[in-house]
């Protein structure tokens, strides 16, 4: 098979072992042999091994484990079999340690002799900080008062006499006549309002109430405060967006805070992907002229269902397919958030659960290199189009390639390998990679995991994208993105990737089999990415088969 995937035809993983043994040659002219230091006894400590005589023979390093990812545009994944024993032998430990309690202001205290220093000379001592240090304790403080101390000197607030809390942010005009709150710090800004310990009347007045981060329009709601609920959620359009034609965002309102997973409930997450739903569904059914009511007023999870049906039917007819500009979804999230004290923003803009989508088009116009429209003559002719990107087109392109090659429907074998997995070290742990299902998706870590915990999530019937996902199938797999992260979160995780790959809504008839599929990509404190991620090679530290056991403790 010349497909690079560790899927066999046969319906089992196909793993490489590389046992190196070697000879290098030795072509070092000097020694530069001397002591390090000693031992406690005084023996003398040198650096001699550093400087061999000889050619050096390795008769047998590290066994390490290759294997290709199941979707070859995702790369190969690396497991060391000495780290990955180690894992084997204890899979619950494979977790990361709750960030510590810490607070700065206890520390000024003990420096400065006193039981209890008064609020404002405290904010007078963060002050005094280096800037990287400011930054430092934003991150990691646990401490409300501290973070109460650093916000006051990255902006100005606005205080309610009464009580004394923040009732809103000072405002000015900037020098094109723009008005914007008074912020003397963006980056120490961002990073006290994303900090899970700042009190909420703080996040609400810094991030969360409508309009203090800009004036990207509200266009969606949920909420089902008036009967009593605690879920509320604002869809925002953003207008100049770095996704072409716009994206919108599902946002948490400032009256429902959400800062982890685990306070996030099963309706919190319904309310999120619904509008998900409904927006993409209600532009469907405009491009294809069909009638909606639609205006000031949300979809029903039934009348959604019902316009679903309507689109499907409506799809069935070629000329309607034509009518389709934008035939694919886009959808992600980026959970947690991270700003080094040297400056850079290790993860998302926003902790505040936040999840984006859009709808891509079927092409995008094409420039010939010299700046012209290409295939547009000097009377300005249509320009030539291209298609335009969507990563669920790589796993339709793969798809293709794999029945072409092989004669199999490429998401049942993938299926049939998951189920017949064993262990690549042949040892008597845990064989199983499923950490959930039920009869619509499954949840699964990944034979080849291109993060170092990832997992991934599919659909068990033949549905590509949420335009095909009933009304029940689309719960289950909200439910599921939900354990997912949950679990993640439960191990450790503080920032977590998720993206969906999905099939074109007009696609071909030869893509039936092309599932819906979530990545779950958490970003470990030893895993920054480096020359080997740039390449799609990813290195792992576990089977995961002792992930997927460590996972399914979790759930």
């Amino acid at each position: 098979m010349q497909l690079r995937t560790c899927v066999d035809p046969c319906g089992k993983f196909i793993v490489g072992r590389h046992r190196p043994r070697f000879v290098a040659a030795n072509l070092r002219e000097n020694d530069c042999v001397g002591p390090l230091g000693c031992f406690e006894d005084g023996t003398a400590v040198d650096n001699q091994a550093n400087f061999p005589a000889h050619d050096v023979d390795e008769p047998g390093a590290g066994v390490i484990y290759e294997i290709l990812n199941p979707f070859p545009f995702r790369g190969v994944t690396y497991i060391a079999e000495g780290w990955a024993a180690e894992k084997a032998k204890n899979p619950s430990a494979i977790r990361l340690a709750p960030p510590p309690e810490l607070s700065f202001g206890a520390t000024l205290e003990k420096w400065d002799g006193a039981q209890f220093l008064s609020r404002e000379k405290k904010k007078l001592m963060f002050e005094s900080l280096p800037a990287p240090l400011q930054l430092a304790v934003a991150q990691t403080s646990t401490d409300a008062l501290d973070l109460i101390c650093l916000a006051d000197i990255s902006c100005e607030f606005i205080f309610d006499a009464a009580t004394g809390r923040p009732s809103g942010l000072r405002y000015a005009k900037d020098a094109r006549g723009r008005i914007r709150p008074v912020i003397r710090d963006n980056a120490l800004y961002e990073v006290i309002a994303n900090n899970p310990a700042l009190p909420d009347d703080y996040k609400q007045v810094m991030v969360l109430i409508p309009g203090v981060q800009g004036n990207s329009e509200i266009v969606g709601e949920w909420s089902d405060l008036a009967e009593g609920g605690q879920t509320h959620v604002f869809e925002y359009l953003r207008r100049n967006s770095y996704i072409p034609w716009g994206h919108y965002a599902a946002n948490m309102a400032h009256d429902a805070v959400r800062y982890r997973v685990g306070e996030l409930s099963e309706t919190d997450m319904h309310a999120l992907r619904h509008l998900y739903y409904q927006r993409t569904f209600v532009r469907l059914a405009r491009s294809l002229e069909i009638p909606v009511d639609c205006h000031r007023r949300g979809l029903s999870p039934e009348a959604l269902e019902n316009l679903r049906r309507e689109i499907l039917i409506a799809l069935k007819n070629s000329q309607k397919r034509e009518m389709l500009l934008f035939n694919r979804s886009l959808w992600g999230w980026n959970f947690g958030f991270d700003y080094a004290p040297t400056r850079y923003r290790l993860h998302a803009s926003h902790q505040q659960i936040h999840q984006q989508y859009a709808m891509v088009p079927k092409g995008v116009e094409s420039l010939a290199s010299a700046g012209t429209m290409a295939g547009g003559g000097e009377n300005g002719n249509a320009a030539a189009m291209i298609s335009s990107y969507a990563c669920g087109d790589l796993i339709a392109d793969f798809v293709r390639r794999y029945r072409q090659e092989t004669g199999k429907d490429f998401f049942d074998t993938y299926m049939a390998a998951i189920r017949a997995n064993q262990r690549m070290d042949g040892a008597s742990g845990p064989n199983r990679l499923v950490v959930y299902e039920d009869s619509d998706v499954m949840v699964v870590v990944p034979k080849a995991q291109t993060s170092q915990w990832e997992l991934q999530m599919m659909t068990r019937q033949p549905v590509g994208n949420v335009l095909e996902a009933d009304l029940n199938t689309r719960a289950a797999i909200d439910a599921a993105i939900l354990l997912a992260v949950g679990v993640l979160e439960k191990l450790g995780a503080r920032m977590i990737t998720t993206i969906e790959y999905s099939k074109a809504f007009d696609a071909a008839p030869d893509l039936a089999d092309q599932r819906l599929v979530y990545s779950f990509l958490p970003r470990l404190p030893q895993s920054p990415g480096a020359f080997s991620e740039a390449q799609l090679r990813w290195i792992n530290g576990h089977y995961p088969e002792d992930f997927a056991a460590a996972c399914r403790a979790a759930v």
